[in-house]
């Protein structure tokens, strides 16, 4: 008698499961590995080639000025303009607006997917603490800021020996600038990433934290502008005003320059204050203190 079922023929694969008998990381293998996909995703690695396209047009736009201006010095260095003159390796720190626009971008999209999509509590079951989460995201956005900064100062070093009579003359006149390039561009990067990183973890949106960080920026440094106009006692440099610190972008710059000359430059609105340099080093350290705490205060609730 028939029952009605039919057979079909099949197969059955036994796969099996067996435990994984590698190498155990730890805490910190895992922090590593999160900075470096954190870093893949910030210079567009493995992604779309629209997610390319922002990080290496900003990069251009940080190094074409110094291609630039070393390609004139070398095309007239037999009969050499007395009106042109190199970029100072001082200028070219933090001069760019393309580093806050990078910043603007990349650190909201390295932080905010996780808070929007609720995968802090999924990273967080790894041994990986708050702490550890902040560190891998600052020190993705400090690599980038870092090398799109120092990559223009190796520019112009090389234009300069070619351009100079004697390589290693200048090679021994400064030898200055191979730690003074480094210590600013590293005190910029590190600012740039704290306040980056700190803003964009206080939203789940993307559009708005990049465009919140944009504003205190950009309106931080008007206010000062506009303070320092009206209580100008008089034009010239040597008259300066504490309200000067009011603008954020410029502490890095005000510290560049105590790197660089020793002292603040002649032309910035603190030259004049008394204490203008231990100010401006104060003021850095609050905001870069500031952001760390906000950083440790908003992951460890994460974490708990």
């Amino acid at each position: 008698m028939s029952t009605g079922v039919v057979s079909t023929g099949g197969a059955v694969y036994d796969r099996g499961y067996r435990p994984y008998d590698g190498p155990l990381g730890g805490r910190r293998a895992a922090t590593t590995a999160l900075y470096r996909t954190s870093l893949r995703r910030a210079i567009g690695l493995r992604r779309p080639w629209r997610q390319k396209v922002a990080p290496f047009v900003l990069l251009t736009i940080a190094v074409l000025p110094a291609v630039i201006n070393v390609g004139i010095a070398y095309l007239t260095r037999d009969s050499p303009s007395p009106d042109f003159s190199f970029f100072t390796y001082r200028e070219y720190v933090g001069v760019s607006s393309a580093l806050l626009l990078f910043v603007a971008l990349v650190a909201p999209d390295l932080v905010c997917p996780d808070r929007r999509q609720r995968v802090l509590p999924l990273i967080f079951a790894r041994p990986v603490t708050g702490a550890d989460y902040a560190l891998a995201k600052v020190g993705a956005i400090f690599t980038c800021v870092f090398a799109f900064s120092f990559l223009p100062q190796v520019v112009l070093y090389v234009g300069h020996l070619l351009v100079s009579k004697g390589a290693l003359d200048y090679l021994r006149a400064n030898t200055a600038v191979l730690w003074q390039v480094p210590v600013a561009v590293a005190l910029l990067a590190l600012f740039y990433a704290l306040l980056g990183v700190a803003v964009a973890s206080l939203s789940g949106r993307r559009i708005v934290a990049g465009a919140t960080l944009l504003g205190i920026t950009l309106v931080s440094s008007t206010v000062a502008a506009i303070l320092v106009d009206a209580n100008r006692v008089r034009p010239g440099p040597g008259h300066g005003n504490p309200a000067g610190l009011l603008n954020i972008l410029a502490l890095p710059l005000y510290v560049r320059d105590l790197v660089f000359l020793g002292h603040l430059s002649p032309d910035s609105p603190l030259s004049g204050v008394t204490g203008g340099g231990v100010l401006a080093v104060l003021c850095y350290l609050a905001v870069v203190l500031g952001c760390a705490a906000v950083l440790l205060v908003r992951y460890r609730s994460a974490e708990l």
